[in-house]
């Protein structure tokens, strides 16, 4: 039997936490405050403390260091209504073995009881520097978001972020780098799809003067630019295959070498990639590396688009509008330009809701804003509905069409006149250009020109 104390304020919360963990055999005293726990700490030793961050006249989080200097070993699990980035990172780094989100499932929580009561060998936590974050919401998802980043983010292991264009991975990363044990050194940040292909082992290895033509002088990378901070690898999945061997080697034995240089140098910088990309997939069409693939998600971090947590929508809104100028904020907003952003499919996320409020302002002029001040989505929408029937209506003719004449094969052959169509039309829309061709069909530049070699051979 486990003696098990309760901090919360909430008597019907605290009579079906006694009540569900009394059945397990467990003896359950319960606190309303934490003066009243102090009381019944001085005739009550416990082997589990649960407590609330919001409570009468104190904040649950500055007992955290009380508890563990009087109580040493016994695990604290924080529970809260509230909580956002900055608790979950207090919490995890004073020492709390769990922290959950009201409301919690019964099941749950005597799950996660049950673990910190089990035979241990110590728990050990790691200081992290607190800081506001950039990530904004308080939906279940972003929650669970916060309690993630709060649990990597002391560690030195590589953390995956996945997630659409637009829904805050940088942001994420940049949390992780706030809260993490090399908080004081530089984020630098690098989208390997933006560098020469040429060069970009120089760019993120640096090179030694007369390694190639140009290379004038030393000049340091970025490994070594992030030393004692973190390296944010953007789009990972855009990387060529020939660099992604060298990653993985940086990543499993934390050394590197410069361009053009014999001797090999040590690197501290914590790693964080992230990509929009279906990383699983690329691995199977063999354009990305399996075995970097599990090396970098170790531990991932599913950002969630923001159809998903629509709730949070007011809140991102109100977080961008307080950062604009005083003189550019609406005196007033009405109740149908809120729902208005509540209705929309932000397609592009958080990014895209950002950009539709800065227009909405601009367009009200600091008066009261109305729906009819965001960007106009219906004729564009009603266009792509347009474009998406007749292209629909197009192939249901082309299949009946080789229905009728006993032609097999349709897939294969549907696939061919889909690419004989569709990879012209972007390098011609990209100027020839095959690198970012490649990005937007969502290829490397190898299977491109395979494509395009088997096209010519096709044509001849």
């Amino acid at each position: 039997m486990s003696r098990i104390l309760i901090i919360d304020d909430e008597p019907a919360l605290c009579w079906s936490l006694s009540e569900t963990l009394s059945e397990g055999g467990h003896l359950v005293r319960t606190a309303g405050s934490l003066e009243q726990a102090r009381e019944r700490l001085a005739q009550f030793h416990p082997d589990l403390i649960v407590v609330d961050v919001r409570l009468p006249g104190a904040d649950g989080l500055t007992a955290l260091q009380e508890f563990r200097d009087r109580f040493e070993g016994v695990p604290v699990i924080v529970i809260t209504a509230f909580g956002d980035l900055p608790t979950a990172a207090k919490a995890f780094s004073g020492g709390a073995f769990e922290y959950l989100i009201k409301p919690f499932d019964l099941s749950n929580f005597v799950s996660v009881v049950s673990r910190a009561l089990a035979p241990r060998t110590g728990r050990t936590s790691e200081s992290g520097m607190l800081a506001e974050s950039g990530l904004v919401g308080s939906s279940p998802e972003m929650q669970s978001i916060y309690r993630r980043i709060a649990i990597v983010a002391p560690t030195p292991f590589p953390v995956l972020l996945l997630g659409e264009t637009g829904t805050g991975k940088e942001l994420a990363a940049r949390a992780i780098h706030c809260h993490s044990t090399v908080a004081s050194g530089p984020f630098v940040p690098i989208c390997p799809a933006s560098l020469n292909p040429s060069l970009i082992e120089s760019e993120l290895f640096g090179h030694v003067r007369g390694a190639f033509t140009g290379a004038e002088d030393n000049r340091r990378g970025l490994f070594e630019l992030a030393e004692n901070g973190t390296l944010f690898l953007d789009e990972i999945a855009d990387t060529p295959l020939t660099v992604q061997v060298k990653l993985l080697r940086v990543l499993e034995t934390r050394r590197f070498t410069p361009v053009g240089s014999g001797r090999e140098q040590a690197t501290s910088a914590r790693f964080v990639a992230a990509t929009h990309r279906n990383l699983r997939e690329m691995i199977a069409a063999g354009t990305f590396r399996e075995d970097l693939y599990h090396r970098l998600s170790a531990f991932t971090v599913c950002m969630p688009p923001l159809r998903e947590r629509v709730g949070d929508i007011p809140i991102l809104f109100d977080h961008f509008l307080r950062q604009l100028p005083e003189s550019l904020r609406p005196r007033t907003i009405s109740a149908e330009f809120t729902a208005a952003l509540c209705e929309q499919n932000w397609s592009g996320n958080v990014r895209e809701l950002r950009n539709a409020v800065e227009h909405a302002v601009v367009m009200c002029r600091g008066q009261i804003l109305q729906p009819e001040h965001l960007p106009q989505r219906d004729f564009s929408e009603k266009s792509r509905t347009v474009a998406a029937l007749d292209f629909t209506e197009a192939i249901e003719a082309w299949v009946a069409e080789q229905m009728q004449s006993g032609s097999g094969e349709l897939y294969d052959n549907a696939l061919r006149i889909l690419e004989a169509t569709l990879i012209p039309a972007v390098l011609k829309l990209t100027g020839q250009n095959r690198t970012a061709a490649a990005r937007v069909l969502g290829m490397d530049r190898a299977t491109l020109r395979t494509r395009l070699r088997d096209q010519d051979s096709a044509a001849n």
